[in-house]
This record gives C-alpha cells, sequence and structure tokens, in this order.
C-alpha cells in the first residue's frame, strides 16, 4: 500500500493541455481527486518562472502544490496554503558554486560573440539561467560544444539544456549551474522531504526533461510527447539501464487518452496501482487496469 507519494511534474503539454492533440473528458479533475489527498505531496517541475507558473495554476485550475521547481531547476519554492512562496536558498548557494564565484552577467558577455544565440527576455533570466532563442537550422551539437569548451575554460560547470518550442518552431537554449537541472533539483526535493525512488514519479513530455526521464527516478512520458523525444527516451533508458523506470503513456487506461493529465494518471497507476481509487475515476467494461 502506497502510504506516501511524491509527483512530480512539468506543466507546458504535460499537465497543461497547451499543445496540439485533445485532453481527455475530466482527466485534470481525476488528477485534482488524487492529488488532493494527504498522502500525496504535489511538485511542479517547469521551466516557466514564478509568474508564469501562478498564471497557468489560475488559467488552468490547477491545484495549488506543495512545491514549485522553476526556472529549468534553478529556483524550488515551498509554496503555503495561503500562497506564500518561499525560496529555498539553500538550494542557490549549492548551485552557486558550479558557475565558480561567476555571475549571468558574466556568462553572458562569453558568449556574447556566438551568432547563433538570441537572447531571451528579461523575465525569463535569473541570477542562474541564461536562455537564449536559436534557430532550428544551426548546427546544434557543433555550436553545444564550442560553448561548452569556452565556458569550461572559464572555470565554468555549466549543464545546456535544449529543447525546442513546438509552436514558434525556435530552438531554446539554457545556460545553468552544472546541477542546477530538473533532474537534480527533484533529487534534492526528495532528500529534503525524505522521499526515494520507490515513492516517487516524474512526469513529462519534452527535451528539457529527459534526463529525469532516463534517471533511476520512475518516469512517465505522457502520449502527446513528440515521437522523436519517445524514441531518445527509450533509447537513453535502454543504456543507462533504466527501461523499467520509464513508462510511456499509450492510452486507454480508464477510458483515458493518454495525453497530458490522463497519461500522467495512466503512469502514476502503473507504478502505483492502489492509489487508483483515489482518482475518482468510474470504470467501465473493456478499461485498461
Amino acid at each position: 500500500m502506497t502510504d506516501r507519494l511524491l509527483i512530480c511534474t512539468d506543466l507546458d503539454r504535460t499537465l497543461l493541455p497547451n499543445g496540439s492533440q485533445p485532453e481527455s473528458d475530466n482527466a485534470r479533475a481525476y488528477f485534482r481527486n488524487l492529488v488532493s489527498r494527504p498522502e500525496i505531496t504535489l511538485a511542479y517541475v517547469s521551466g516557466r518562472h514564478r509568474g508564469l507558473v501562478e498564471e497557468a495554476i489560475l488559467d488552468y485550475q490547477l491545484p495549488l502544490p506543495d512545491f514549485v521547481v522553476g526556472d529549468v531547476g534553478t529556483t524550488i519554492y515551498h509554496v503555503g496554503s495561503e500562497l506564500e512562496w518561499e525560496l529555498q536558498t539553500a538550494w542557490q548557494h549549492e548551485i552557486a558554486k558550479d558557475w565558480g564565484g561567476k555571475k549571468h552577467a558574466d556568462l553572458m558577455r562569453l558568449l556574447d560573440d556566438f551568432q547563433q544565440l538570441r537572447l531571451q527576455e528579461p523575465t525569463k533570466q535569473n541570477n542562474f539561467k541564461l536562455s537564449y532563442y536559436t534557430s532550428l537550422q544551426i548546427e546544434q551539437e557543433e555550436m553545444l560544444q564550442a560553448i561548452r569548451k569556452r565556458l569550461s575554460g572559464s572555470g565554468i560547470r555549466a549543464s545546456l539544456v535544449w529543447s525546442i518550442d513546438e509552436e514558434s518552431e525556435t530552438g531554446l537554449l539554457d545556460v545553468l549551474p552544472e546541477r542546477a537541472t530538473k533532474f537534480h533539483a527533484v533529487e534534492a526535493l526528495m532528500k529534503q522531504c525524505n522521499f526515494g525512488y520507490d515513492n516517487t514519479v516524474f512526469c513529462g513530455d519534452s527535451g528539457n526533461d529527459i534526463e529525469v526521464l532516463v534517471s533511476s527516478i520512475p518516469g512517465v512520458l505522457v502520449a502527446n510527447s513528440q515521437s522523436d523525444i519517445q524514441t531518445l527516451a527509450a533509447n537513453l533508458a535502454d543504456k543507462n539501464g533504466q527501461s523499467e523506470q520509464l513508462y510511456l503513456a499509450k492510452g486507454g487506461f480508464m477510458s483515458l487518452n493518454g495525453n497530458y493529465s490522463g497519461g500522467i494518471l495512466e503512469g502514476i497507476a502503473h507504478y502505483h496501482s492502489d492509489v487508483v481509487e483515489w482518482m475518482g475515476i468510474n470504470k467501465k467494461k473493456g478499461d485498461q487496469e
């Protein structure tokens, strides 16, 4: 029996139905039923900054989380019942070490001559997140190798997170401290709240979720994720010996189509079948268990 469970989920095109595929009716209501249980600790893990997370909660009528891992893992907030957001400063101090005393502005100057990079808006930056737009036509790996060489030569340990904005067909690059990724932030949250791999589930859909999805943390890739992401995740999980820790939602669970929150519920049920009754779903004949 599951006594307590940490559910960590990406927002855009994972919990939020803001992709091109349809969302199952009532899927988010079932998700709200599940996370309302006292046994559940809920964390939103997103590339969004605090303001955009708050906007998503309001716009999509999302349940209030216990924690928000924001800005692609560079911030962790505890969210109180009175909407009191408390920044976890210990995490900020920890990841600062990776940049060797350098600041956001220092890294920006170091990369100023990379013509392929276009700085994102100020609202999408923070002290430990340097974010750029790029064309999808660039030689991605060649550019990333050159950036890594430039940064490491200045004593900076960085993580480069590449993803794609499907709507605008634009490449996105986040330059972060080496440990300031979704994966390391989720592991830090697990340690802080005393959760293990056996009672944590992470759900995602895109390239900046890959590191978590192919790790020891049980992962769920929702059905609306791109086919190339599904292939990449499956191959990397196999390479890392973590195939059993990656579940690809396919639909058919309790008449849900596997997209967005329907895929999250399907994946959680795969790992923890005893929590299905907490979702408040009425079973229909022929439904997949």
